[in-house]
């Protein structure tokens, strides 16, 4: 008598046009500190400290994130205090909110977001 063997239904991850999402801090996740990274990104939980990366940042839709942020691309969705410098792109989803100054080379904000602060736009890669 032979068993099939069962495997647990993959989760689906998040492609960007950085690549595949290899990393998620989810939503039951609390981190401080120094937090560096190099393939694309996901908070959903909480964090609280720096991020500093030249790579893809998505904070999700209900991630709280205190922390001041350099990153190439940042995708808003949760909230962020501090100040965000994205070297190529910050895009704020309806459900962001961004409590600091932003520096940014594009910026795209959708309809229904909160944004307390100063915005200054850059050159691609400069801050």
């Amino acid at each position: 008598m032979s068993k099939k063997a069962t495997t647990a239904p993959k989760q689906q991850r998040t492609i960007t046009e950085y690549g595949t999402i290899s990393t998620i801090l989810g939503r039951e996740t609390s981190f401080s500190g120094i937090l560096n990274f190099r393939k694309p990104l996901e908070i959903s939980g909480e964090f609280e400290g720096e991020i500093e990366s030249e790579g893809f940042l998505l904070v999700s839709e209900g991630a709280r994130v205190r922390a001041n942020i350099k990153a190439g691309t940042v995708i808003v969705g949760g909230e962020i205090t501090g100040n965000v410098i994205a070297t190529q792109r910050l895009e704020m989803l309806p459900s962001g909110k961004v409590n600091g100054n932003i520096k940014t080379a594009k910026l795209q904000i959708a309809d229904g977001v909160i944004f307390e602060g100063n915005c200054e736009m850059i050159l691609p890669n400069k801050d």
